[in-house]
């Protein structure tokens, strides 16, 4: 069990949404166990919620219950990762067509100065910047759309490969490849071309099928 997870939560929801995080940030490894009784101690629960928490959890796909097993931290085969990445691809691809065709004219100035600013940071190798604007384009992205429904389900596809993800911006020469992909969505965008948009959208993310590989079972 890692120490850095949050001690406190008072419903099922605030467990689900903290061991998610956790999850996703790498606090937990694929294939480690969850242990209820630990859970429930550290978030000063019964055993109860903790055992909801992890059910959804199982339905997020963050999750895997096993019969006489527990809850372990989810395995990605590299086939089920690969229909996770087309499933984002495109939920992602439908977002930019429509915020290509809803955006207002203040979004649209505020997601092109973003972009240009990144450029900066692809100069300077800034790794760390450059992932942290890239999760900013694609909420945006996803935001304009318009569709909260449509929103919440792309990124919850993004949650779930993000414990894959962080190698993706790792070298300069990815960073420049990011940048020019986001350029031509960026520019598809601002000149409201939903086709356009939806296309490029959809290269970009299916595009990292081959920068992803699953994470090694703990031991």
């Amino acid at each position: 069990m890692q120490q850095g997870l949050p001690r406190k939560g008072d419903t099922v929801d605030d467990i689900v949404g903290q061991l998610a995080d956790a999850i996703v940030a790498g606090q937990f490894r694929p294939g480690e166990k969850l242990d209820e009784l630990t859970l429930a101690n550290r978030f000063f629960v019964s055993r109860t919620p903790v055992r909801e928490a992890l059910s959804q959890l199982a339905a997020m796909g963050l999750v895997s219950r096993r019969p006489n097993k527990g809850a372990v931290v989810a395995q990605l085969s590299p086939e089920h990762m690969i229909n996770l990445i087309e499933v984002m691809a495109e939920l992602e691809a439908v977002c930019a067509r429509l915020a290509a065709e809803r955006m207002s004219g203040p979004e649209r100035h505020a997601l092109e100065a973003e972009h240009l600013a990144a450029a900066e940071m692809v100069r300077l190798g800034r790794t760390d910047a450059y992932g942290a604007y890239d999760t900013l384009f694609h909420a945006r992205v996803q935001t304009a759309a318009r569709n909260p429904q449509l929103s919440e389900m792309a990124a919850l596809s993004r949650s779930r490969l993000a414990p894959f993800r962080t190698d993706l911006f790792a070298y300069p020469a990815q960073l420049a490849r990011s940048y020019e992909e986001h350029e031509t969505i960026v520019t598809a965008l601002l000149r409201a071309d939903g086709a356009r948009a939806e296309t490029m959208m959809r290269a970009h993310i299916l595009g990292a099928k081959d920068r992803m590989t699953p994470v090694p079972m703990a031991r």
